[in-house]
C-alpha cells in the first residue's frame, strides 16, 4: 500500500498529474479539485490508494487522507468501482457525500455522471451509518476540509472554467455554470470574513473593501477552486 506521494509535480493533466518522488515520476489520477492544488514544478504531498488489477496498477491522488479514506469506503457498495468511486469525490467533499446518503438525497448523487436512481438508491442502502458524520467545519477552514493549497491567488473563475473544460464541459456551458455559482460563492466568502454588509450578498470582486471578503491579486475574491468547481459541476449535473 502506498500511502502518501511527497516529491515535485512533474506535469498537470486533465485527469491527474505525475509527481518525481526520488528521482521516478508516478502518474496519479487525481478528482479535479486536488490538481487545482497542484503546480508544475511546485512541491506536493498527496494521499494515495493504490487500485491493483490483473492488467494494471493505478494510483489515486486526493487532497487529503480524508478523502482518500472515504474513495476507500464508498467502492464497498455494490457496482461501484474506482472510477465511479473518483466521480463522486469530484462532484461532492467527503462531508457533503456523508450528508446526501444520510439525507437519502438520491437527486443530489445522481448528479453524478454514471449513477442513475437504482443506483442512487444502492449506494444509500448500502452506505447508510458507514461513511460516519459530518464533522463541523472549523472557524477559517475551507466547508470540504481542503488543503489551503487550493486557494489561489490567480482568478478563481478561469481556473473552475479550464478544469470544467477539460472534463469535457463547452465553454459556454462552463461560464454559465460559473454565472449560476458566483453570488453564492461570494456571499459565502464575505459571510465568513466577517466584513460584509448584511444584504449584499457579496460585493464586487477585487474591490479589497470592507463589503467584499479578502481580495486577492487578479480582480478576484479568495474562492476555493475545489468548492466552486464541485458547486459548478452539480449545476451542470442538473442540466
Amino acid at each position: 500500500m502506498i500511502a502518501h506521494l511527497d516529491g515535485v509535480v512533474s506535469s498537470v493533466a486533465p485527469d491527474g498529474a505525475v509527481i518525481d518522488v526520488g528521482g521516478v515520476g508516478l502518474l496519479v489520477q487525481c478528482t479535479p479539485g486536488t490538481l487545482a492544488g497542484l503546480r508544475t514544478g511546485e512541491r506536493a504531498r498527496v494521499a494515495t490508494s493504490l487500485v491493483v488489477r490483473e492488467d494494471a496498477l493505478t494510483l489515486f491522488g486526493f487532497a487529503g487522507e480524508d478523502e482518500r479514506n472515504t474513495f476507500e469506503l464508498v467502492q464497498t457498495a455494490s457496482g461501484v468501482g474506482p472510477r465511479l468511486a473518483l466521480a463522486m469525490l469530484a462532484v461532492f467533499s467527503p462531508d457533503a457525500l456523508r450528508r446526501a446518503v444520510a439525507a437519502e438525497d438520491l437527486a443530489a448523487l445522481m448528479t453524478v455522471p454514471g449513477i442513475g436512481r437504482k443506483g442512487a438508491q444502492r449506494i444509500v442502502l448500502e452506505l447508510a451509518g458507514r461513511l460516519g458524520p459530518a464533522a463541523e467545519v472549523p472557524s477559517g477552514q475551507a466547508a470540504d476540509g481542503r488543503l489551503a493549497t487550493t486557494r489561489r491567488a490567480a482568478p478563481w473563475r478561469d481556473q473552475v472554467r479550464a478544469g470544467l473544460v477539460n472534463l469535457g464541459w463547452q465553454a459556454r456551458d462552463a461560464d454559465l455554470a460559473i454565472a449560476v455559482v458566483e453570488p453564492e460563492l461570494l456571499g459565502a466568502t464575505a459571510g465568513s470574513a466577517g466584513t460584509g454588509s448584511a444584504g449584499t450578498g457579496g460585493a464586487a470582486a477585487g474591490t479589497g473593501g470592507a463589503n467584499g471578503g479578502a481580495a486577492v491579486p487578479g480582480g478576484g475574491q479568495d474562492v476555493d477552486v475545489a468548492v466552486a468547481l464541485r458547486a459548478a459541476l452539480r449545476v451542470l449535473g442538473r442540466t
